[in-house]
C-alpha cells in the first residue's frame, strides 16, 4: 500500500508538472518570476519529445507500482493517461505517424506560447491596467 501511494504521488507531480509546461506561460505573463521555471521546464517537456525519450518519472512510477503489486504500463505517461486508447490494429498500423502529428502539434503549441512569452518579456508588457476606462 505505501509504494501504491508513492506512485500516485509521482503520477500526481507528473500531471501537474505538464499542466505546467503547457500552462506556465500564462503564469509567466502574470508572474514575471514564473518564466525563471516554466522555460526551463518547457525546454525539457519539447527536449523529451523531440528526442523521444521517456521521462524519469514513468520508469519510476511503473517500478512503485510493480513494488504494490500493481500493473505498470509500456507506453509513455502521456499516451497512457492522457491520449485516447486506440483499436488494436489502428494501434499497430499508425502509432509512429499518429505520435508525430501530436508532437508536432506540442511543439507547435510551445513554440507559440515562447514567442508571446519572449515577445512580452522583451517589450515589458506588464498585464492589464486596471481602473482605466475606455472613453470615446
Amino acid at each position: 500500500m505505501f509504494y501504491s501511494l508513492l506512485a500516485d504521488l509521482v503520477l500526481i507531480s507528473h500531471l501537474m508538472f505538464i499542466l505546467f509546461i503547457l500552462a506556465g506561460g500564462l503564469l509567466a505573463l502574470r508572474w514575471k518570476r514564473a518564466a525563471c521555471f516554466h522555460l526551463p521546464a518547457a525546454a525539457w517537456g519539447v527536449l523529451i519529445e523531440l528526442a523521444d525519450r521517456i521521462c524519469p518519472l514513468t520508469p519510476l512510477e511503473n517500478r512503485l507500482r510493480l513494488k504494490a503489486g500493481e500493473l505498470g504500463y509500456e507506453r509513455g505517461f502521456i499516451e497512457h493517461y492522457l491520449l485516447p486508447k486506440p483499436a488494436a490494429s489502428a494501434r499497430r498500423a499508425g502509432r509512429r505517424r499518429q505520435r508525430n502529428r501530436l508532437r508536432l502539434r506540442a511543439c507547435a503549441a510551445e513554440a507559440k506560447l515562447a514567442a508571446k512569452l519572449s515577445s512580452a518579456l522583451t517589450t515589458g508588457w506588464t498585464g492589464p491596467r486596471r481602473g482605466r476606462r475606455l472613453t470615446e
